[in-house]
């Protein structure tokens, strides 16, 4: 008997519409990997925190304030104090969201 397995199709436009150019790289926001990952951005970043040494300056990156408000102005998000972010987020190249899947050990 052959074991099922579940593969999670996600749309290439819910993709798309996750890449922003930062720096002149293409990057996806923590946050916005963690709910493709299917895991909070916490947990997401606490993986991260614990596997450091896998993502240095060329796979990820926390933005700078006067990005991330110039990345806000372009989505609405919430109010910090209201669940909204306490930090400024991490991006991650191409290469990061590969490492990512490593450490998170995904698919």
């Amino acid at each position: 008997m052959k074991a099922k397995q579940l593969f999670t199709s996600i749309s290439d436009d819910i993709v798309v519409n996750k890449i922003y150019e930062i720096q002149n790289q293409k990057v996806m926001l923590d946050s916005d990997l963690a709910e493709l990952y299917g895991v909070e951005t916490k947990v997401l970043n606490q993986a991260i925190k614990r596997n450091i040494e896998r993502f240095p300056d060329d796979f990820m990156f926390q933005l700078t304030e006067t990005e991330w408000q110039s990345l806000r102005s372009q989505f609405v998000t919430s109010k910090i104090g209201r669940g909204g972010r306490t930090y400024l987020p991490n991006v991650f190249t191409e290469h990061g969201v590969l490492m990512l899947s490593s450490v998170l050990n995904s698919q």
